[in-house]
């Protein structure tokens, strides 16, 4: 199973929080609110599963990387990993449509939920604040969010007024290994009641550097292929830009306003740096953009027994076209324009008893355009309403909420042919339904018990249903940006799960202990399955083609795993302290049939030593990830790794405004390698890099 890391780490931890018990146990005040978690303040020592925060002080000092990469290193955390370029969160073993990210409580309307070489249309530096959550807690955003939900929270619209009515941050970066640098800025100012808000955004790349050669043995061996000597995988620089603005009224007990942002993001796609002929199509690189305008405002009313009322509103207008490098040409071009909307009453406090009901909608247009288009014009329109109630008695509590989700996609099917790949997986597209509907209802309950101030334990159980996305459903042809050939099928039922967690959590004066253990069971489980089958971008099958065949098609998976994360701070004078971090994850999924769903990473083990002062900030990490050789067919296995990463910052003045910092990535240089990556074994992760940097806030 290999996973003695995860367990050895598990008793240490222990063994950590029982010499911590012997500190003074008054019940910390946690006054770090999670937003994401529900409409009504929920802290975050009371959550009754798990949850991270990102807060901009953490963001000024972070890699210029993709959402997925950024959040990676977390506990239960991966990343798609589709070059610098592209990469989406993968929590607790789950990718794409179930995990859910959200800027500002809505969707993203772009394409990235779709296909792992689709970029997430929002960047992290542009965020205040970053929330994670996993397990029963994403209840409030639908069953689409069974695996998790990644809420970018930014200040574009403005909530409160500056002090001193003039607030601002200027960060920038620069880094080797891939000649990065990276610039983002942000202003708010306000006169009166009405308060402005400009962001800006821009990062560059060249091609990144490798300790080896990017092309695995395994990969090279199972191809029959030789791989060309380099130490760079080729076509990998990203050129981003991304600027908005807002403006709100702020009054006494609300806010109302909106905005607008533009982003631009050219990267390339990675590919086989192998010899023989070049493949028909060659390098692939994609062109973004996507104007997005948002409404948000909430304000205190008096409706029976509801005390506030919340709105999140967004529209985008998004399209990528994916370009061949050599000869510019558009094999695709992906459009999808819409809006969704959040509107949540919330309830009064009343004696512990708090709750919320909400609503919330989408409608958007799908479309692929061009020779390769894999998929047909398809609208989704959805509908849903929940409620959400949390009893809190001081040492007990229970929470638990219902969601009603409706989902119509309607393709546009007429006059499309069947490609002989899809046909000799028994598809014929002039039969198939061009109308699905689905109604899925999803709940959670949970209870929770404070045994002594500084404990809290709790029990979480949820039931998800997550509709089809289109690409499930209606592709038929050859995607560029995956060099694969995708065949969906019409007739999918909607996925179901029915999961379990438990947490415990110790809060200390010294530390902090938090687990979770989980168990969930999919009946309908969505899955891209390798058919074995080969075929040229006509879909006939050809024992030579370049492109595999790929199925959407349903199994019945049960996921098991758990995630434990420690702190202790082991020396502390004043406000000078050293802390001793560790953290560990493991998922087993095991399918009907005995053999496992692709793509699932490995347990991870992370130690952290952390120096803090006023002035000088410094930590030194080692992360050691797992081999994984529980496969999928056609799937190819992945050696562990160890990355040491560090990282120091310096104030220099007094103010604290200013920071200088410096951190250097993989020191070991060491090929690592993401298993839950379509691209691992012609991908490895990024080399040794250094990047240097400062940040001002004023």
């Amino acid at each position: 199973m290999r996973a003695t890391g995860f367990f050895v780490f598990a008793a240490a931890a222990a063994c950590a929080g029982s010499a911590a018990a012997d500190a003074p146990a008054a019940r910390p005040t946690v006054s770090e609110v999670v937003v994401t978690a529900a409409p009504y303040a929920v802290s975050l020592d009371s959550a009754t599963t798990s949850v991270d925060v990102v807060t901009r002080a953490q963001l000024d000092t972070a890699p210029p990387v993709g959402i997925g990469d950024l959040l990676a290193g977390m506990p239960g955390l991966r990343s798609t990993f589709y070059g610098p370029g592209a990469s989406r969160p993968i929590i607790r073993g789950l990718s794409g449509p179930r995990v859910m990210i959200l800027q500002n409580g809505v969707g993203q309307v772009d394409a990235s939920a779709l296909s792992p070489d689709h970029a997430v249309a929002s960047e992290p530096s542009e965020a205040s604040r970053i929330e994670v959550l996993r397990g029963p807690s994403t209840l409030a955003y639908g069953g689409s969010a069974i695996g998790g939900v990644v809420n970018i929270l930014d200040d574009r619209v403005p909530s409160k007024i500056p002090a001193n009515g003039l607030a601002g941050r200027l960060t920038g970066s620069a880094g080797s290994g891939d000649d990065s640098y990276a610039v983002s800025a942000g202003l708010t100012a306000g006169t009166g009641p009405w308060v402005v808000a400009l962001d800006a955004v821009k990062r560059a790349s060249d091609d990144y550097r490798v300790p080896v050669n990017p092309v695995s043995d395994r990969y090279t061996a199972a191809h029959g292929v030789n791989a060309l000597d380099d130490d760079k995988v080729r076509n990998t620089d990203i050129h981003l830009e991304t600027y908005g603005g807002g403006v709100s009224y702020v009054g006494a007990d609300g806010f109302l306003g909106a905005s607008v942002k533009r982003t631009t993001n050219r990267y390339g796609l990675p590919y086989a740096q192998v010899d023989g002929p070049p493949p028909e199509e060659g390098p692939v690189y994609i062109d973004l953009k996507q104007t997005r305008w948002d409404l948000r405002g909430e304000h205190g009313i008096d409706f029976g027994p509801f005390e506030r009322v919340r709105l999140s509103a967004g529209y985008a207008d998004y399209e990528h076209a994916e370009i061949g490098v050599a000869d510019g040409e558009v094999g695709t071009r992906f459009l999808s324009k819409g809006g969704e909307g959040r509107l949540e009453l919330v309830q009064k406090n009343r004696d512990g008893w708090q709750g919320a009901v909400g609503v919330q909608g989408l409608k958007r247009n799908f479309e692929a355009i061009g020779d390769e288009a894999f998929i047909p014009p398809v609208d989704i329109d959805e509908l849903g309403v929940f409620v959400l109630q949390r009893l809190d008695r001081d040492a007990w509590g229970l929470e638990g909420g219902v969601r009603l989700d409706r989902r119509r996609l309607d393709a546009d099917l007429a006059g499309r042919p069947t490609s002989e790949a899809a046909a000799g997986l028994g598809l014929d597209w002039a039969s198939a339904s061009a109308r699905r509907s689905f109604t899925n209802f999803s709940a959670s309950a949970a209870a929770y018990w404070r045994p002594a101030p500084a404990w809290f334990l709790s029990l979480a159980a949820a039931h998800n249903r997550r509709a089809p996305t289109e690409f499930e459903l209606y592709s038929d042809g050859p995607h560029a940006g995956t060099g694969a050939y995708q065949v969906g099928d019409p007739n999918l039922k909607a996925e179901r799960v029915n999961s379990l967690e438990a947490t415990v959590r110790w809060t200390g004066e010294r530390g902090r202990l938090e687990g979770h253990a989980y168990v969930a069971r999919f009946k309908g489980f969505i899955t891209e399955t390798a058919t074995g089958v080969f075929v040229g971008d006509d879909g006939v099958p050809d024992p030579d083609g370049e492109l595999p065949v790929l199925r959407f098609a349903a199994s019945d998976p049960t996921f098991v795993g758990g995630e434990l994360h420690g702190s202790y701070a082991v020396w502390r004078d004043g406000e000078r302290s050293v802390s001793l971090e560790a953290s560990a994850d493991y998922v087993r999924a095991s399918a009907d049939g005995g053999g496992p769903p692709a793509r699932i990473p490995p347990y991870s083990v992370t130690g952290r030593a952390v120096w803090e002062s006023p002035r000088v900030d410094a930590s030194l990490e080692v992360r050691h990830v797992g081999a994984q050789d529980r496969l999928a067919a056609f799937e190819l296995p992945t050696d562990s790794y160890t990355l040491v990463n560090a990282q120091a910052s310096v104030r220099p003045f007094a103010d604290k405004q200013l920071k200088l910092f410096v951190e250097g990535r993989n020191l070991g240089d060491v090929e690592a390698r993401e298993h839950a990556s379509f691209l691992k074994d012609i991908a490895p992760l990024p080399g040794r890099t250094f990047r240097a940097g400062a940040s001002v806030e004023f």
